[in-house]
């Protein structure tokens, strides 16, 4: 297996291409957010413990916090993810832990 960087990038570059956040209607990609690297950041220890488990996911994306509208509001970016985005992360993770 490659480097550690070298693994969470491709993590954050397959989230970043599929995994959206629903914004009035609107689809803001991880990537165009910049989110992608710190989602793909904090679940690579799950991999590579082998302990991904959706709860834990969960708990990571309700602690990653949005700052919208200049800063004046915080929102978990587990609100901000459609259900379909949530499964398809967890695709994504589970498709990396059978690599570990």
């Amino acid at each position: 297996m490659a480097n550690t960087t070298e693994i969470i990038e491709a993590i954050a570059s397959e989230i970043g291409g599929s995994v959206y956040m629903d914004i009035a209607k609107w689809h803001l990609y991880l990537s165009d957010a910049r989110l992608h690297t710190v989602v793909a950041e904090q679940v690579y220890p799950l991999l590579t413990t082998n302990s991904l488990d959706e709860d834990r996911v969960l708990q990571i994306l309700q602690n990653i916090i949005v700052k919208i509208g200049g800063g004046k509001r915080e929102i978990p970016l587990i609100d901000l993810l459609p259900m379909q985005c949530q499964v398809n992360l967890m695709g994504i993770l589970e498709k990396y832990q059978s690599q570990f």
